[in-house]
């Protein structure tokens, strides 16, 4: 099973060690209209989504993290909108040998506040970290 981290602690571990990875395992429907993670100056996140807008698990999940480059001994940090899908990809990459896997809890948007939106509560973007749409 995955480790849980902070997206406070995954921003300074991909500060402090050039080799981790954030892995963005949303939809590109999710990148294009909710936005993405900026990393200037460290390494671009990778793009694979764990599965598609209806929901389906990608069969090809894992290989295309290989084909992205990523090496198994990689810290890779797996982020989705609210730390869920993030945790299945995370336990896929574990399963095919992926070695230092982590989840990141409350993902890029993190839960709804009581008015129902997403991003003010807890994540990626309530944290203040760079992201741009």
């Amino acid at each position: 099973m995955v480790d849980n981290v902070s997206v406070e602690q995954v921003y300074a571990a991909l500060q402090k060690d050039e080799r981790a990875r954030l892995v963005d395992v949303r939809t590109p429907t999710e990148w294009a209209v909710i936005g993405v993670p900026t990393l200037d100056g460290l390494a671009e996140p990778v793009m694979v989504s764990w599965s598609n807008e209806q929901g389906q698990v990608d069969p090809g999940f894992v290989d295309k993290l290989k084909a992205a480059g990523l090496a198994q001994d990689q810290p890779l940090y797996m982020l989705c909108r609210s730390g869920v899908r993030s945790i299945a990809g995370g336990n896929a990459a574990l399963a095919a040998g992926f070695e230092h896997v982590f989840n990141i809890v409350d993902g890029f948007e993190g839960p709804p506040d009581a008015s129902g939106r997403r991003g003010q509560v807890a994540g990626w973007q309530a944290a203040g970290l760079p992201w741009t749409k």
